[in-house]
């Protein structure tokens, strides 16, 4: 928590910084969300694959007067999630990442930019509830999450601009816990009262209008 807030203090704190000359620009923005599998303490367990989801919504470009320097953010739908014992665990919820950007390259016509910054991700779903080796149980999602953007891309005739990003989680994504009555065993027994980070890499195309 001392994380999510020391981090959105300073994202505001850029915000309130961008000179009034900057100019702004909305587009709109989507791509997949390619996960990693789990940790090594779940795939020990049972076997674990990765997860492809989409992401889309707005977006808002700010290009600040200093050589290179511009801030991005945006506000979306976006599926993540893992693979895990033959079952999907899929997060749904709004994604609102912000990036600090910085582009070099041929002016107008194309540019390559790096970015870093905060990402915040509302679940929309509280759980998934599975029966494995004959007990219930639920794979609980936390109401939000955090991570930090690492990223990099082209950005073609001020309007075009395609992006790889790394989403490095700071914060769990979910626990596993089984349902009130049942004993703990077998996968259960391993994964109950644990938890696991989303590790998201992330392919997108945006237009900036």
């Amino acid at each position: 928590m001392k994380k999510f807030i020391g981090i959105l203090l300073v994202t505001l704190v850029v915000g309130a910084t961008i000179p009034a000359q900057a100019q702004i620009k909305l587009g709109v923005k989507g791509g997949l969300n390619l996960a990693s599998s789990l940790s090594d303490t779940w795939s020990d367990v049972r076997n674990t694959d990765n997860y492809t989801g989409f992401f889309i919504g707005p977006m808002v470009d700010v290009t600040i007067p200093i050589v290179g320097l511009g801030v991005d953010g945006a506000l979306m739908y976006s599926q993540k999630g893992n693979k895990f014992n033959g079952e999907t665990l899929k997060q749904q919820g709004l994604e609102l990442p912000i990036n600090l950007k910085y582009s070099f390259g041929l002016g107008s016509l194309a540019s390559i930019y790096l970015a870093a910054g905060p990402s915040f991700f509302f679940n929309m779903r509280s759980d998934d509830k599975f029966n494995w080796d004959g007990v219930e149980g639920a794979i609980r999602y936390k109401n939000s999450e955090l991570a930090l953007n690492l990223g990099a891309g082209v950005k073609l005739l001020n309007h075009l601009q395609i992006g790889v990003n790394y989403n490095m989680p700071l914060t769990d994504s979910a626990k596993a816990k089984i349902d009130s009555g049942e004993t703990a065993s077998g996968v259960w027994g391993a994964i109950t009262g644990k938890s696991y980070k989303t590790k998201v890499w992330q392919v997108s195309v945006a237009y900036i209008f």
